[in-house]
């Protein structure tokens, strides 16, 4: 998994509420167990008209965010069914952090073990970084993850709370299989003294 230190990027504008795990990658697009290649689909029923074209009102459409690696989003972001997809999908089109006043439980989970960071703030730093958002390229986000930060485009600095433990595990790199791979040495200690006392095992 890929290392979160810090950020400073373009951040998308989506003030919807309950944007839910369907809107983020539809059901259709759940076949695939592999990461890679679900950015083409991410918000696909927003991002895409009937024929296939796209939905030239989307944001992430539009010049001005088309690399944005942050949403800055209404309440209950990831709400819906547990897919970790949704997640997938993000990372895949280039989204590191998510910036909201809540995110649904499971969702929120999912982003740590894949690298992304979901910060939650208070609504009038949520409303600041929204508007800041609206101009595109022209504003960047800066997000410190060790010192908790997220810093809009006039100086603005806000600061976000996040577990230790996950900050830890986002600022490594490290997801369940990484923490686990750290024990290796004593996991293999452990299978050798059991070989020896418990054959049979």
């Amino acid at each position: 998994m890929e290392k979160f230190t810090t950020l400073t990027g373009i951040a998308a504008p989506m003030p919807l509420v309950n944007i839910d795990t369907d809107m983020i990658i539809p059901k259709q697009f759940l076949k695939t167990i592999h990461r890679s290649g679900l950015g083409k689909n991410l918000f696909d029923e927003m991002r895409y008209l009937a024929d296939g074209s796209e939905n030239p009102d989307f944001v992430l459409n539009q010049p001005a965010w088309r690399e944005a690696q942050i949403i800055v989003a209404g309440d209950n972001f990831g709400c819906g069914s547990s897919r970790e997809h949704a997640p997938w999908a993000l990372l895949d089109f280039g989204i590191r952090s998510v910036i909201s006043t809540s995110f649904a439980d499971i969702f929120y989970n999912n982003c740590f073990q894949n690298g992304i960071l979901p910060i939650v703030l208070p609504e009038d730093a949520v409303k600041v970084l929204m508007e800041d958002a609206k101009n595109g390229a022209n504003a960047r986000l800066s997000i410190d993850l060790e010192a908790q930060t997220v810093t809009a485009s006039d100086g603005q600095e806000f600061r976000f709370d996040i577990d230790p433990h996950r900050k830890h595990n986002l600022l490594n790199g490290l997801d369940d299989v990484g923490q686990t791979l750290q024990k290796g040495a004593a996991i293999e200690a452990y299978e050798a003294k059991i070989a020896q006392s418990q054959p049979w095992v």
